[in-house]
C-alpha cells in the first residue's frame, strides 16, 4: 500500500506546523564534555582510570583515549558495549574480551551476559570515565551500558563521570513509556521511547530517581555541555554504530528500530540501512533491495532475496527531522498488508517498552488512537524528566 495523498498532505502541514525554528547545529558549534579537559582532567590526575568508550569517543580527530593517555593520565582498561570498541560488531554479534591494537590497552566487552562491570573488574580502578554518543532512542543499549556501569561504580564505591554529548533526537518526546513488566537490555526506566535527554542528564535522572539497584546512589559528576539545548539538532561527527551511517537513519531510527521486533527488513545489508524497510512477500513496491553481507550486517535477514518495501531516504531528510514525533504508519500498513501470524517476533514488546503496542496495531486501531494511549504516561514523565534538565528546553 502507498502513501495516499491525503496522508501526504497532512504530512506537509504537520511540517510547517512543527518546524518552527529547529536549528542543525555542528560538532564545531557545540562543546561537548569532552572537549573540557580543563574541567574533568583534576579529576582524573594521579587516578587509576576505566573509560566507558567506542568509535564515537573522539575530541576532533583523536580518540580520547589517545588524548589522555598524552595528557599522563593513568588509563588501566576500556569497558565497550554493544558493537565492541571500534564499533565494527553486529548488533547482538558476541564481542569478547580483547586487547586495544593501537596502545595495548585491555578491553573489557560489557555486552552478551556480561553488561555490568564485576568487582574484579573495577579492582585497582579509582574513577570510571563515560564517553560515548547516544542517539536518544530507549532501545539504543548505550544508556543501559552507562546504568549498569552506575550501578557497579555505586556498589563498589567509584566516581563515575560523565561527559556529556548532544542528543541528536533530543528536541521531542514520543512513544509508549516503557512498562516495568518488559524492562530489559532493550529498555532499564520507565521512560518514553524517544526521551529528549542527552546522557548526562539521563545519569541524573537515573540516579535522582532511585534507579539503581536497591536504590543506590552513584558519586556522579557531569561534565556539561557549552552551546546546546534541546531545541538544535545536533549532526553527528562519527556514526555512531555500523548500521546508523547517516543522519536520515539517526533520524528514521526511533520509527524503524521497531522493526527489529518483526519479521520486516529494515535495511541492514543494502546500502540503506534504516533508511529502507521491506520483505520479500510485499507487493506492489517499486522499491526494492536484496540484503548481502557487509560490515556490521554479516548475516543479514533474507540474505540473497529481494525485498520490495518503502524507501524512506527522502521521507526521513525532510519529514522526520522537523516533524518531531515517530511514525507507525509503515508498521500497521506493512502488519494489514501481509497479515501473517509470525509478523511480530518475542523481541517486538521489548521494542516497544509494552504489550500494547502489538495488541494495538492487530486490532486495527490507528496511528491516532494509539498516540493518544501514550499521552498520560508522557505527560508524568516529562514531570520527572524535567528535574533533571541541564540545558533549555524545546517546550
Amino acid at each position: 500500500m502507498k502513501i495516499t495523498l491525503t496522508t501526504f498532505v497532512l504530512l506537509i502541514g504537520l511540517i510547517s506546523a512543527s518546524a518552527q525554528d529547529l536549528k542543525v547545529f555542528t560538532d564545531k558549534e557545540i562543546a561537548i564534555g569532552a572537549k573540557r579537559i580543563d574541567k574533568y582532567l583534576p579529576l582524573l590526575q594521579g587516578k587509576n582510570v576505566a573509560l566507558v568508550a567506542n568509535i564515537t569517543s573522539m575530541i576532533n580527530n583523536t580518540h580520547l583515549v589517545d588524548t589522555l593517555l598524552q595528557l599522563k593520565v593513568n588509563v588501566k582498561k576500556i569497558f565497550s558495549p554493544e558493537h565492541g570498541f571500534r564499533g565494527l560488531a553486529d548488533a547482538g554479534e558476541k564481542v569478547g574480551n580483547q586487547k586495544d591494537s593501537k596502545t595495548g590497552l585491555p578491553i573489557i566487552s560489557l555486552y552478551g551476559k556480561h553488561k555490568k562491570p564485576t568487582k574484579e573488574d573495577l579492582a585497582g580502578i579509582d574513577i570510571v570515565v563515560y564517553d560515548m554518543q547516544d542517539v536518544g532512542v530507549r532501545f539504543y543499549t548505550y544508556i543501559s551500558t552507562m546504568s549498569y556501569c552506575m550501578e557497579a561504580c555505586a556498589e563498589n564505591n567509584k566516581p563515575f563521570v560523565v561527559l556529556d554529548r548532544p542528543n541528536p533526537n533530543g528536541y521531542y518526546i514520543d512513544g509508549p513509556v516503557l512498562d516495568p513488566k518488559w524492562k530489559s537490555f532493550l529498555g532499564l526506566h520507565p521512560v518514553p521511547l524517544v526521551y529528549g535527554m542527552t546522557c548526562g542528564e539521563y545519569a541524573q535522572m537515573v540516579n535522582g530517581e532511585g534507579w539503581l539497584a536497591e536504590g543506590k546512589k552513584c558519586n556522579l559528576t557531569v561534565i556539561p555541555l557549552i552551546n546546546y539545548t534541546h531545541q538544535v539538532s545536533y549532526e553527528l561527527p562519527v556514526k555512531p554504530s555500523p548500521n546508523l551511517p547517516n543522519m536520515t537513519a539517526v533520524y528514521l531510527y526511533p520509527s524503524l528500530g521497531l522493526f527489529e521486533g518483526t519479521i520486516m527488513s529494515v535495511g541492514r545489508g543494502s546500502d540503506w540501512p534504516f533508511q529502507v524497510v521491506g520483505h520479500p512477500a510485499l507487493k506492489n513496491y517499486k522499491m526494492t533491495f536484496t540484503p548481502k553481507p557487509t560490515a556490521g550486517a554479516k548475516n543479514p535477514k533474507y540474505e540473497g532475496l529481494e525485498c520490495k518495501g518503502f524507501d524512506l531516504r527522502v521521507f526521513g531528510d525532510e519529514v522526520i527531522k522537523v516533524s518531531r514525533q515517530l511514525y507507525l504508519f509503515w508498521l500497521i500498513e506493512t502488519y494489514a498488508e501481509l497479515k501473517r501470524p509470525d509478523f511480530f517476533d518475542e523481541n517486538f514488546n521489548y521494542h516497544a517498552g509494552n504489550d500494547l503496542l502489538q495488541k494495538q496495531i492487530k486490532e486495527g486501531k490507528t496511528e491516532e488512537e494509539i498516540r493518544k494511549s501514550w499521552k498520560a504516561d508522557i505527560d508524568k514523565f516529562k514531570l520527572v524528566r524535567k528535574k533533571y534538565l541541564l540545558y533549555k528546553d524545546f517546550e
